[in-house]
């Protein structure tokens, strides 16, 4: 689970959470947050993709008719074609609605689809990466000292690599992107589900959360509130394009202040700091519930 954040600088002061504001969470020890924000807290069930993906694993295996079937377990050995399920339960299986609908769905309503939006900063579109392409660039930028010490991938091209292989060969729940600015790559963005990704743990997440993570890759583009605007645009085609989804989730590092700060001013809500495995993070919310209420500040 990466980080959300390098280098969102939008110039301003974080807002603190008021602790007697009931939509600032606070965890449980060692634990997930306990809200009293009624939005937090509803529909909390498993999403239907992962119920399928459950089904399809457990249905998969061959059952056992006795104790050779356990030493052939143990020993590791491969179960013969006349061990493998019947023909009559694979045709079930592959008739199974719940099955065929994981195995068909976009599990992110197809990001590269998104198209281009224009932005006070000019035409923005999110491009799926490629290895053979981006590598070389997407590595330069993880090895800036900025980047480098939150996403924690500084190195050679293959630690990168190894970063973006198993989301472009997985099943599609995270998808890694550039940031495309009037025609220039100049960041790095993974949207992904946020309900299907290790961060569910640890907040009461409801079906279809959509997470964001960000890095602005040239240093001319910091500083002067661009993530700001960025996050407001990326946040709002996840909205717009992903009718599911009604909440967009991230978690910056708490000490990465601009990054926080970009994220308040885009419309997102503080909701929670959170324990990860890997840092202390603020947990932003945007909900489309509050999409009219908590407008974007376009201040920086």
């Amino acid at each position: 689970m990466p980080p959300t954040d390098a280098s969102t600088d939008a110039g301003t002061t974080p807002v603190a959470a008021d602790p007697d504001d009931i939509s600032a969470d606070t965890p449980e020890p060692g634990g997930r947050p306990e809200s009293s924000d009624c939005q937090d807290t509803l529909d909390l069930r498993l999403p239907d993709e992962l119920i399928a993906l459950i089904a399809e694993q457990d249905t998969s295996r061959p059952a056992r008719t006795g104790p050779d079937d356990d030493r052939r377990e143990a020993a590791g050995t491969t179960p013969t074609e006349a061990q493998a399920p019947a023909p009559a339960a694979k045709a079930s299986l592959a008739k199974s609605p719940d099955l065929t609908a994981f195995a068909e769905h976009d599990l992110l309503d197809d990001v590269g689809e998104w198209g281009p939006v224009t932005t006070s900063s000019g035409v923005f579109q999110l491009v799926p990466a490629r290895i053979d392409r981006d590598l070389v660039l997407i590595s330069r930028w993880m090895n800036d000292p900025a980047v480098a010490a939150f996403w924690e991938l500084a190195g050679p091209d293959e630690v990168t690599e190894r970063h973006l292989r198993p989301q472009l060969e997985g099943d599609g729940r995270s998808v890694p992107c550039l940031g495309v600015l009037d025609g220039r790559p100049m960041s790095y963005w993974e949207i992904y589900r946020a309900d299907l990704d290790p961060l569910a743990r640890h907040y009461p997440a409801r079906p279809h959360d959509t997470g964001i993570h960000l890095l602005i890759g040239g240093v001319a583009h910091r500083g002067r509130g661009l993530g700001t605007t960025l996050l407001t645009a990326v946040s709002d085609l996840v909205l717009d394009h992903r009718p599911q989804c009604a909440r967009v989730v991230a978690e910056p590092d708490l000490r990465n202040t601009p990054s926080v700060s970009a994220f308040l001013s885009a419309g997102f809500r503080f909701s929670a700091e959170v324990d990860l495995p890997d840092k202390r993070a603020a947990l932003m919310v945007r909900d489309r519930a509050l999409r009219a209420v908590l407008q974007p500040s376009h201040s920086q």
